[in-house]
């Protein structure tokens, strides 16, 4: 049954002029300042509640109010650090530290990354791939020569689903991933401006119109279990 020609034209014009999902997109911020003007609500988790040493795997923690759940892919974490100051490490220099489980809020996820040694202590010219996943996909980011106070924040336009973290292994060596306080927040503003549709419905009008006319004419590495036994 063929509709009226009105009716079609309301029916495309009000197509065109409902919202769309836009694709998130990540913004990369390398101070923790402006990832903070950035965002809102941050809250940070600095660790500082672990014993050094092993930790088991998963962590379920919290970064002020948002929890999320810490994983290493093979073996487990291992707490070491300077003084009161603890970092988050792995057992293993090839695992991969996996940040998830943030909540439909998160739109912000950043934190202090550098490699450590055999030790646990902080290990100079070491490498690390940081990747920062949404609905929209996974955005990566190769943090050279970090140091204890190298911070790297993700910021998105939607929901950040997880954050990995591992080591770009040096040749003939080993540094293994460490993480210190972890920061997540919310978007800046939870305000987001609706579509204008009566434009874009005019547009869908006009569009019609010009078309009904037309139509009218035409490796392991093994587990550090121990300050002396890290492999």
């Amino acid at each position: 049954m063929r509709m009226p020609v009105l009716t079609r034209i309301l029916a495309v014009g009000a197509l065109l002029g409902a919202p769309v999902a836009a694709r998130a997109q990540f913004t990369v911020y390398t101070d923790l300042a402006s990832f903070l003007a950035a965002t809102s609500h941050a809250g940070t988790d600095g660790f500082d509640d672990l014993v050094a040493g092993p930790v088991s795997t998963p962590l379920a923690r919290s970064a002020g109010a948002f929890g999320y759940v810490a994983t290493a892919n093979t073996t487990d974490f291992y707490a070491t650090g300077q003084g009161a100051d603890a970092w988050l490490s792995t057992n293993t220099s090839t695992d991969v530290v996996t940040f998830s489980g943030f909540g439909s809020t998160v739109r912000g996820v950043g934190g202090f990354f550098f490699g450590t040694d055999l030790d646990g202590v902080f290990r100079p010219n070491t490498s690390l791939t940081l990747r920062a996943t949404d609905a929209g996909g996974t955005t990566t980011w190769t943090l050279a020569d970090a140091v204890v106070g190298s911070f790297v924040g993700f910021v998105s336009t939607g929901p950040i689903t997880s954050l990995t973290v591992e080591t770009v292994l040096p040749p003939n060596d080993l540094a293994w991933p460490t993480v210190n306080d972890l920061v997540l927040a919310e978007a800046a503003s939870s305000t987001v401006p609706e579509p204008t549709t009566l434009p874009v419905l005019g547009a869908g009008v006009v569009a019609l119109g010009l078309l009904v006319r037309r139509r009218r004419h035409s490796n392991d590495t093994g587990p550090r279990r121990s300050p002396g036994d890290r492999r």
